[in-house]
């Protein structure tokens, strides 16, 4: 047993020396690369790059997104597909997939679940108090990616329909100007740097690579969720399809969106008087009373007092 013990002793001895030699060497100079590189500009190798991101970018952001892939597994299964078009419709904010916005859900009623219960039992309150304010709470943190959700969806078909006839009015003097629909597009998406310009840049990109027209603009139209945008492309699909001239159906729908622009805002001139109400009658008007009537109150209780 003893030679078998120095044996393994020896090659445990030689290993370790060839680690530590391997790690105390120096490492090798590429004399060439560094010629080269004195009189060219040396290219980044991947790790390099990847680096160079901030330390959210590296590690953080792809931590979080597979937390949130996690969580959705377990979250209640929803329509995918509704999901992912409400998540088109608000841009895609954050590059988000459907699950990872499920898991968001479940992530953000977790938290205010255990925030809930911490301070409602914390505080001493009565069991089915602090269970009713911590079912609360969530429910509330469920709710709220989806209402903000919602408002993001809105707030970008409220900025396409505002781009959308500015938009056409180009489009059409480019078309009659001689330009062929894609390159009147193109000079659309140039020139702005918004929701609606982003998506003919789309379009283009997916005819670019061999999709049908028609097809890239039905799918702008579904990812938008515009009604003005829905006809300007089945105008455009129908010209396209009876060789009906272009130029002159975008001059109607030029037409057309300047007209309903017009009355959108006639329509909201006439909604503000109503909405003026509410803080008029709970705000101006009390203040009003306070100030008006205000020094009368003393003199009238002095009056009622002295009967």
């Amino acid at each position: 047993m003893t030679p078998l013990i120095l044996v393994l002793a020896v090659v445990m001895i030689a290993g370790v020396g060839l680690v530590v030699f391997g790690m105390t060497r120096p490492a090798q100079t590429d004399a060439i690369g560094e010629r080269l590189s004195q009189f060219t500009e040396r290219t980044m190798t991947l790790d390099e790059l990847e680096l160079q991101q901030p330390f959210s970018q590296r590690v953080l952001a792809p931590l979080a997104r597979a937390i949130l892939a996690q969580l959705g597994k377990i979250g209640p299964k929803q329509s995918a597909e509704r999901l992912r078009l409400n998540l088109q419709q608000a841009g895609n904010p954050g590059n988000i997939t459907p699950t990872m916005f499920t898991g968001l859900r479940m992530a953000l009623m977790m938290i205010l679940l255990v925030t809930g219960a911490f301070v409602t039992f914390g505080q001493g309150m009565a069991t089915p108090k602090a269970l009713m304010y911590t079912a609360v709470l969530a429910v509330l943190g469920y709710l709220l990616p989806g209402m903000w959700l919602g408002r993001q969806i809105k707030q970008r078909k409220h900025n396409i329909v505002k781009a959308l006839p500015d938009a056409l009015d180009l489009l059409t003097i480019s078309v009659e100007a001689g330009l062929a629909f894609d390159l009147a597009l193109m000079r659309v998406a140039d020139k702005w740097d918004n929701e609606l310009s982003n998506e003919f840049k789309r379009v283009l990109t997916d005819t670019r690579l061999g999709r049908a027209r028609r097809d890239a603009l039905k799918e702008m139209a579904q990812r938008t969720g515009v009604e003005d945008v829905q006809t300007f492309t089945a105008a455009i699909i129908q010209a396209e399809q009876l060789g009906v001239s272009i130029g002159k159906i975008l001059r109607i729908q030029s037409d057309q969106m300047r007209i309903r622009r017009r009355q959108r805002a006639e329509e909201a001139a006439h909604k503000a008087p109503i909405k003026m109400l509410i803080p008029m009658a709970f705000l101006i008007f009390p203040s009003l009373f306070v100030v008006i009537l205000g020094p009368a109150v003393p003199r009238l209780m002095g009056s009622l007092g002295g009967l």
